[in-house]
């Protein structure tokens, strides 16, 4: 019969509990026992104490015959025959065999004093030596047995703390077997289970669609287990549908882009030729070669446009050299230094010791690109700062590339990696610079991202690894 968790959980510590409701009542037993033996031994040593009290005035009567030694002896003789009788009523047994007979002997031993008593009071005063040595024996029978009850007593009390703590430390070891069969339980069971669901959950979260190893525990576990492996099977389907219907989308709109960068340099110089074709008998050399050179132009920018794809597209494998970073990208600014309006400086705060293993053409492309892309956002001028740092706990280090422009808008943020995404005017920008910057930034198994705020600036944060030196696939 399986069992659910659910019912395994409620099991087991109802099982501790149960162990644990058992040795407390086993405890509470032994602990008010022992209260109740206390109680009654300290009942007895009252007793005793008020005899042995009783048996001083006793002895003091005989020495020095002075009549109010024996009235003192016959109050705590009453006192203890109080006593005794309340030890009888209230706890059982009262003393060990026969309690009928204590409380005789205590009756003769005080109408003993009684006699002695009356014949001091009707003013005999020889007392025969044999009723003085018969006094004090019963005295001294009556003190030697609550003696002995009291030793007895102790005794007892003794044997059952010894009793009481061998319960305790006996009831503790099915207590922490228990305890270690829960906890067992709690991992195998419970935690491990868990621990597998999460991992695969979070593996399924970045993109891994493996199924959950197979969990034989027969309870909900199992079950979860085989549900998710075929939400896991469903979701494989479904990314496998999505990934084609994002591929046809991503070309559908890579084709559009490609036809509207070059549909508008080709327009212009089909414009160009069809002018000359019509002004071609006339002698206007200057309009011609005015027409000439903007169909260059138009061609040259057609020209810039493929580049611009042929990089964005290719697939060549990475060639890595180790380089310093803060030396590539000071060659970098040197590229685009004569590009720099006056009102525009750079600021490069990048320590000596960042050495990593980079594609170096591509690298300072990526800063040359962000560096441009930069100048564009900064129509009145400011400062580009770039900076960098080791992450030696990501075996890695990161750069950022911060403007000072005008900042990019929260609801287009999301595309300025998108390709022929732009916000330049027509004709000034193919919108596929960023789009580049990505390519690369990946083709080094790093990641990029960027912040921005409006009328502030924006920053483009890097994070390359430290790659061995070599060649590997882009």
């Amino acid at each position: 019969m399986k069992i659910s968790i659910r019912g395994k959980i409620f099991l087991a510590f109802g099982l501790f509990i149960s162990l644990s409701a058992l040795i407390w009542a086993l405890s509470y037993r032994s602990q008010n026992i022992l209260n109740q033996k206390i109680q009654i031994i300290e009942k007895k040593y009252d007793l005793l104490n008020t005899i042995l009290e009783a048996r001083r005035y006793e002895k003091n009567f005989f020495l020095s015959y002075d009549e109010k030694n024996i009235s003192e002896s016959l109050g705590y003789i009453n006192q203890a025959e109080r006593l005794l009788h309340d030890i009888i009523k209230n706890t059982a047994p009262a003393l060990p065999g026969n309690s009928d007979q204590t409380v005789s002997e205590l009756v003769t031993y005080r109408e003993s004093l009684k006699n002695i008593l009356k014949l001091q009071t009707n003013g005999f005063t020889g007392i025969s030596p044999k009723t003085i040595e018969k006094v004090r024996e019963q005295g001294r029978s009556l003190t030697s047995e609550l003696e002995n009850v009291v030793e007895k007593e102790s005794r007892f009390v003794q044997d059952l703390i010894g009793k009481s703590k061998t319960i305790h430390l006996v009831a503790l070891i099915p207590v922490f077997l228990l305890s270690v069969l829960i906890a067992l339980f709690l991992i195998f069971s419970v935690d491990r289970p868990l621990k597998t669901i999460e991992d695969a959950i979070a593996k399924i979260a970045k993109g891994d669609f493996k199924n959950i190893p197979e969990i034989k525990t027969g309870d909900e576990f199992e079950s979860l287990v085989t549900s998710l492996n075929n939400m896991i099977s469903e979701l494989r389907k479904r990314s496998k549908q999505l990934a084609r219907a994002q591929k046809m989308a991503s070309l559908g709109k890579f084709t559009s882009g490609v036809a509207h960068e070059l549909n508008n340099p080709l327009n212009n110089i089909s414009t160009s030729i069809q002018i000359l074709i019509e002004e071609i008998e006339e002698n206007n050399l200057e309009f011609q070669k005015e027409l000439l050179a903007g169909a260059e132009l138009q061609v040259e920018r057609g020209k810039e446009i493929v580049r611009s794809l042929l990089e964005f597209s290719r697939e060549t494998r990475l060639s890595l050299e180790k380089v310093n970073f803060k030396d590539l990208a000071a060659n970098a600014i040197r590229q685009v230094q004569s590009q720099l309006p006056d009102n525009i400086h750079i600021r490069l705060n990048v320590p000596h010791n960042i050495q990593a293993s980079l594609g170096v053409e591509r690298i300072e492309r990526v800063l040359t690109n962000l560096i441009v892309n930069a100048v564009h956002a900064m129509e009145n001028g400011g400062q580009i700062t770039i900076i960098a740092k080791n992450e030696y706990a990501k075996n890695g280090f990161s750069f950022q590339v911060t403007d000072t422009g005008r900042g990019i808008a929260e609801n287009i943020i999301a595309k300025v990696f998108d390709p022929f995404f732009t916000t330049k005017d027509p004709g000034k920008g193919s919108g596929l610079g960023l789009s580049i910057v990505y390519g690369i930034i990946k083709q080094h198994k790093g990641h990029i991202s960027v912040s921005s705020r409006i009328g502030e600036g924006t920053t483009f944060t890097c994070f390359l690894p430290f790659h061995p030196s070599g060649q590997r696939d882009s």
